[in-house]
C-alpha cells in the first residue's frame, strides 16, 4: 500500500524546470493554485530543490566516527500533511523551526548509510525521518512507510528532474500534471521535468485526462499507463 502520487511541475515549452527560469515566464500563482486543486496535502522534493530554496547554507559536519543509521523511522508529530524531502546521505542543514518555513512539518527520507549522528541532529529539531535502502534510498519502501505510518494518501512530487525520473522508473507515479509557461529555456545541461533514467529504458506511455489554458499557461494532466 502506498500513496497516490501526482508529479506536478511548471516547465518552459522545451520541458526545462529550472525554478529561476520558470519564475521569469510565470510570475503568477497559477502553479500553486493548480497544486491546491490536486488535493495533495503532502509534497515531496529532491535534495537539489531543498538546498536551493529551503535548507541553510553549508553541509552537516560530523563530530563523531561515522555509524550507519540502518533502517529507522521517527515520527516527530502527527499531521494531515508533510513537506517531504529526499537527502540520501544526510547533509542538509536546517533551521530550528522548519514547520514555519514549509507551513507543514518536515519529513526527511534518507538511506541507511546516513549517520546516526545526523539522525540525532534531525530529531533535536523535531524533524521526522525514514531511513531505508542500503545502496541509496529504497523509494518503494519509503512510499509504503509514508502511507502506513504517516497516513499520506495523496502525494504531489514537485521537483526536481532526477527524483521525478527515479520515481517514474520505479512505477511510483500515478499521474502527471504539467504546466507549460509561455517561454523557452534552451540552455545546455538544464534539468528536464523527468531526468536521469537509464539509456535502455523505454518511454512511459500516458493516458490523456484533460487540458486547460490559464492566461497563456497550458495545464495538461495525464494518467500513467500501467
Amino acid at each position: 500500500m502506498r500513496p497516490y502520487v501526482i508529479c506536478h511541475m511548471m516547465a518552459s515549452l522545451d520541458g526545462r524546470i529550472d525554478c529561476e527560469m520558470t519564475e521569469q515566464i510565470d510570475d503568477t500563482n497559477h502553479y500553486y493554485e493548480a497544486l491546491a486543486q490536486l488535493g495533495c496535502p503532502s509534497t515531496l522534493e529532491g535534495k537539489t530543490t531543498l538546498a536551493m530554496h529551503y535548507a541553510q547554507d553549508g553541509v552537516f559536519q560530523q563530530c563523531l566516527p561515522h555509524e550507519d543509521a540502518g533502517q529507522q523511522l521517527y515520527k516527530a508529530v502527527e499531521a494531515t500533511g508533510y513537506a517531504i524531502g529526499v537527502d540520501t546521505h544526510g547533509t542538509l542543514l536546517w533551521d530550528d523551526n522548519t514547520t514555519e518555513i514549509f507551513g507543514r512539518p518536515l519529513l526527511m527520507i534518507l538511506s541507511e548509510q546516513a549517520s546516526q549522528e545526523y539522525l540525532d541532529y534531525l530529531k533535536n529539531r523535531h524533524i521526522s525521518y525514514i531511513t531505508t535502502g542500503q545502496n541509496g534510498i529504497d523509494l518503494v519502501s519509503a512510499m509504503e512507510t509514508l502511507r502506513t505510518v504517516f497516513g499520506v494518501e495523496r502525494l504531489a512530487v514537485v521537483g526536481g528532474g532526477n527524483i521525478n525520473g527515479s520515481m517514474l522508473d520505479l512505477g511510483l507515479i500515478d499521474e502527471v500534471s504539467m504546466m507549460y509557461g509561455y517561454g523557452i529555456d534552451g540552455r545546455k545541461g538544464m534539468a528536464a521535468a523527468f531526468d536521469g533514467r537509464p539509456m535502455d529504458r523505454k518511454p512511459v506511455r500516458l493516458i490523456f485526462k484533460c487540458v486547460e489554458e490559464q492566461d497563456g499557461i497550458i495545464w495538461v494532466r495525464y494518467q500513467v499507463n500501467k
